[in-house]
Formats: C-alpha cells, structure tokens, sequence
C-alpha cells in the first residue's frame, strides 16, 4: 500500500541522480550552450537570406539617375559655404538648396539640457525638407538622412553625403511614381537631433524634468515606414558598410538588410558587414572563422545597447532603418562615384516605393555569421536556455537537498547529539524574515544606485571634481558599500543560506530568460561570464581555504570590476606598444568614460544598460555574496571551540 499512498514512489531515482550528479549536468548545459554558440556560424546551422515581401521587387526597375555633375557641384559649394561656419551649420544655405528643388522646407529646434550637471544646456537646428508624393494623399513616408559634421569635427566628414541627398532629391522631384512622402533630414549633433526630431515627429511627450527638450515641428508628412540614414565620407568611395544594430539590441527587418545588400551587388559597390569582406574562404576552418568573427562582432555590439547609426534610433518606434557608410576608396582599389551611389540610392526608394504594407513578414530576432546568412532566433537562443537550464537544476537540486537528504549537507546533527529532525530542518521565523530583509535591502540598494549619479556629481563636484571623476569615483565607494551589506543582516544556519542561495539562482536565471528575449547578446555574454562561477559557489563548505577562495572568486565577479576590466583589456589591445603605467592611466580615463557614456545614454536616449546591471545584476550579486557569511561565522566558531 505504500506504493500507492507515496506521492514520491517511482521519482527516488530521478532524485537521487539530480542531487548528487547535477554539478556535472549543470557544467555540461553550460559547456552545450557555449558549444552551440560557436558552431551557429557553420553553415549547416545558418540559412541563406530571403526575401519574405515579394512586394519590394528589388532591381526589377530601369534605374534613371543621371546627375552626378549635380552631386558634384552641390559638394563643392557645401565645402566652400563650410569654411564661413565651422563649428555650426550653414542652415541658410542648405535652406536655400532645398527651396529650389521645390520642397516644402523646414527646421527644427531643441535644447538638451545636460542631466548630470545643473546649468549646462546645448542648443541644436535640424533642417529637412518633404517631397510631397503626388500619387498618394501623405498617408506614408519614407525619410533619407545624414547627419552635419562641422569640419572641426572629430569625426569623418558627411559633405559627401549631404551633396548626394541633394541631388538626389532634384531627382525625386522630376518624378511622378511616388507614392510615399519623402522626408530630405539633416541633423546636427548626430544621434541628439535625431532622436529630438523623432520625438517631435511622433508627438512623444516629456515630463517637465527631461533632459531633452525637442522642440515642435512645423511641417508633417506621412507615417513612416523605413528609413536610410547616409555616413558617405567622400565622392568616390571604396565600399559601403551596412550599418543595422539599433538601441537596446534592436534590429530591422531583415528584408530591409536583404535589400540595401541586394541592390549593392547589382550596382557593383562592394559593401561589408562590421566593415568585413563577404566569406571566400574554401578551407572548412577558415571560413567558419571567419563568419565567427563577423557573428561575435555583431554580438559585442548589440549587447552594449548603442546604436551604430543615426538609424538605431527609428528602431523602438516600428520603424525599420539601417545606415549606409561610405569609406573612402584606397590605393588603386574601384570605386563608386555619385553617379553609381545615386543608383544605389534609387533602387532602394523605389523598391521601399513599392511596399503597400509595413515590414513585417521577416525576421526581426536574428544574428548574421555574412550578409547573406543568417541564424534566426528558434537556433541561436538554445545557448541562452542551455544557461538559465543550468542554473535552474542546481536550484532544483539544492532544494531536493534540503528536502529529502538534510543530512547530506550537515543541516542535521549526528545521532549522539540530542537533536528534533523536524527542528532542524525547518527554517525559524527570524531567518525568514533576514532572507527577506536581505531580498528588499539588496534591490533597494540596486534602485537608489541606478538614481544616484546626479547626485553624485553634484555632490563630488563642489569638491573640483569633474563628471567623469565624480562619478567613477563615487561608484568606487558604492562598490565598497555593497560589501558591508553581510554584515547588516547576517543570517545564522546553513538552511537559510541555500534557501537565500536557490532564491538567487532562480532571480539570476529569470533575469537572463528576459533580458535575452529582448537583446539576446546582452543575455548571453552575461550568462557566459558569470554562470559557471554561479555553480561553482555554494553556501556549504567545510574548509575555511575553500570559502576564502569562494568569496575572492566573487569579489573578482562584481559588475564594477568586471567592467574595468573589460575596458583595461580593451585598452591594452588598442595600445600595446604603451608600458604597464600608460596603459593603467589611459584605462581608468576610459571607464571613467564609458561609464559617463553609459549614464548620459541611459538617462537620453533610453538605452537600459546601466539600469539593467545597477537594478538587477548588482543586487544579485549582493545576495549570493550574502549567502557566504554564514559560513565564515560557522568557521569562526569552530575555531573559538577548539
């Protein structure tokens, strides 16, 4: 009868096998997920790209542009009209050009005032101009852009670009297929006037205590359905890199990508993905290697959240874009003239021309090893779920643990010690409450440290400090705060720290399935960094040698050091010719950078890194560091007896 009364019976194997194998099972999901990462670039695991809208009908047209001596003129007045503005934008001049295409001609103004110092406020104009469709009543739009750079600017020059659209918008003019508006864009202060001109456009409201102010717009046209943001360097250029990778990890339609790549080919341009060459490689090894390089290229990229382009800020609106850069042709290497880049230019409008509904037959989670593959999101998210797996059985085993083999893990006495079964496998009321009183403390501290860097710099800087030594300095003493936070609520029995230790896997694990739904590459090299340290601590350990080492392993794994880190590397690889001291100091100057970046990103154009990791990975971190005081205390007593 007992068979049919133990709810249990018929499970004893299974049990056993999770509790005293799931270290090996655990490890070998970890190493599953790592393995089926690196083998997605073989093509076996990629699928050639595809057209899913047949309705774009790409090179299906005669192209007709003709105006390169146009294009030409136009650049070199712009760098003759530059000379007179340079550190602005010769708005009267750009004003002037588009009037006499016959565009309705617009600007537009805005004013960021900067969030982490009071006073400091940076005014910017936008100029762009709408070429009514004359088929259609401005019911869709499609947007041509490039952003002004100013010659004193730091970066390469968009002359070219402007010059083009120009011309290009001559061209649109004397044409009466058009069916969609066309927004002529450009923008000053790059990814700043796009986002103010795409908040003003779409009506998005802000509260009275935004940074951005973005102004209203005069002129409207339609809805918009995709856009091309232009980067083109000079009038000849060597190649066209397209540029996809959009805010927060978001990405186009991959139809768009198809497209821009499609129509290239036909135009003879030689064009790269993450400025690298289509894969030619006949050895098997070589050209996994290769696509591997360009596939963890685009990963790196997409985990930090920053758009590429002007264009990753149309990403999070529905709008589909991607930005095309042009470099500057080398040597005696071919090149693309005005001439051919306005073909390229009109075979892609007329293509978006011809779309009578939004993108939305294709992929818009995938990962690209070439511009002609692709690994869609059903392949490459097992390497994510391989590491929330993992961490997840080792959750399962610790309470199988704690349930049905206490004595395994020494939470019940010997048999000579007079001692309740039920007493000591039972959690007090007092511990309850210090495990929830850890929970609350350690995520309270994580919001109060993602609102505090105003108040940091603030604070820091009546001391001479600047922004970026106020807040890298005052992340440094946070860091040190958060290791004190044991030492507030210290818990007292080995029960309640692997009750604290399961709670934390099972937060770490639904962290990483949510984040990686959303930016899989952020998801996915946080779960490569820090799962396999996550399954090598535990709360129980018999050696003094063994938490020590545990609780350093930890240390070395907070988010701030594993920031520095990163950046230090970094530094050393882009400077390996500087001595150990150079590199040092030209170290911290950047992750005092990129952690000022970070911030100001976060705070104006919304990109969730830096909350991400303060509101969730921090107070993590903080609760499996909790866990381990138990265990110092316990070594401290025994010490004391004997």
């Amino acid at each position: 009868m007992g068979l049919l009364t133990d709810n249990r019976s018929g499970q004893n194997a299974l049990i056993e096998f999770i509790i005293k194998r799931h270290n090996i099972l655990c490890y070998l999901l970890y190493l599953g997920g790592i393995s089926l990462f690196l083998v997605l670039a073989h093509e076996s695991l990629n699928n050639k790209t595809y057209f899913s809208e047949n309705a774009l009908l790409p090179g299906l047209v005669n192209n007709e542009f003709r105006d390169e001596n146009l294009a030409m003129s136009y650049h070199e007045e712009l760098l003759e009209e530059q000379k007179k503005y340079p550190t602005g934008i010769p708005y009267a001049w750009l004003l002037a050009k588009f009037s006499q295409i016959g565009l309705d001609t617009y600007t537009h103004n805005f004013t960021l005032h900067y969030p982490l110092a009071d006073g400091r406020s940076f005014r910017g104009k936008n100029v762009y101009a709408i070429l009514r469709a004359p088929r259609a009543a401005s019911t869709e739009a499609l947007v041509l852009s490039t952003p002004y750079r100013p010659p004193n600017s730091a970066h390469q020059t968009t002359a070219a670009s402007i010059a083009l659209m120009l011309s290009f918008a001559k061209f649109c003019k004397q044409q009466k297929y058009w069916a969609k508006d066309i927004i002529f864009l450009i923008v000053e202060h790059e990814q700043l006037g796009m986002q103010a001109w795409l908040e003003s456009y779409l009506g998005i409201e802000r509260t009275k205590t935004s940074a951005l102010n973005s102004g209203m717009l005069i002129g409207r046209a339609g809805a918009i359905q995709a856009a091309i943001n232009l980067e083109f360097h000079s009038e000849k250029i060597g190649y066209i890199d397209i540029k996809i990778e959009g805010l927060n990890g978001q990405l186009p339609n991959l139809d768009l990508v198809n497209l821009a790549e499609r129509i290239s080919t036909m135009e003879r341009i030689r064009h790269t993905f993450k400025q690298r060459s289509q894969n030619i490689k006949t050895d098997s090894f070589n050209k996994w290697f290769h696509s591997f390089e360009t596939l963890i290229s685009m990963v790196l990229s997409l985990a930090t959240g920053v758009p590429t382009g002007n264009h990753g800020l149309f990403h999070r609106y529905g709008i589909e874009a991607i930005t095309l850069q042009g470099f500057p042709r080398e040597g005696n290497q071919n090149y693309a003239t005005f001439y051919t880049q306005g073909r390229l230019l009109e075979g892609i409008f007329r293509s978006l021309n011809n779309l009578i509904e939004k993108f939305h037959q294709s992929y818009f989670f995938y990962l690209l090893p070439s511009l002609n593959r692709f690994v869609s999101i059903g392949t490459y998210i097992g390497s994510l779920i391989a590491f929330t797996a993992a961490l997840l059985v080792k959750a399962l085993a610790l309470w199988l643990q704690i349930r049905d083999k206490p004595e395994e893990i020494g939470l019940l006495k010997s048999n000579n010690e007079p001692s309740s079964t039920s007493k000591q496998n039972s959690i007090s009321t007092p511990e309850i409450i210090k495990i929830g009183t850890i929970m609350l403390l350690t995520h309270a501290l994580g919001i109060i440290f993602m609102n505090i860097p105003s108040f940091l710099t603030r604070a820091l800087g009546q001391h001479n400090l600047n922004t970026e030594q106020s807040l890298y300095y005052g992340f440094c003493g946070i860091s040190l705060f958060t290791l004190v936070v044991p030492f507030i609520c210290r818990l007292e029995d080995e029960k309640s720290a692997i009750v604290l230790n399961i709670i934390a896997l099972l937060e770490f694990a639904t962290a990483l399935t949510a984040i990686g739904s959303h930016n899989f590459s952020l998801g996915f090299l946080i779960g490569a960094m820090y799962v396999p340290w996550i399954l090598l601590i535990s709360p129980i350990s018999k050696s003094s040698i063994k938490t020590a080492l545990q609780i350093i392993i930890w240390l070395i794994c907070h988010p701030f050091l594993i920031m520095s880190a990163i950046v230090m590397v970094y530094t050393y690889v882009m400077f390996p010719e500087e001595n150990f001291k150079d590199v040092v100091n030209r170290g911290i100057f950047a992750t005092q950078q990129a952690l000022v970046f970070t911030i100001v990103d976060s705070l104006i154009y919304g990109n969730w890194l830096f909350n991400v990791v303060t509101a969730i990975f921090v107070p993590t971190w903080m609760s499996f560091y909790c866990m381990f005081y138990y265990q110092v205390k316990n070594v401290d007593n025994k010490v004391k007896k004997e």
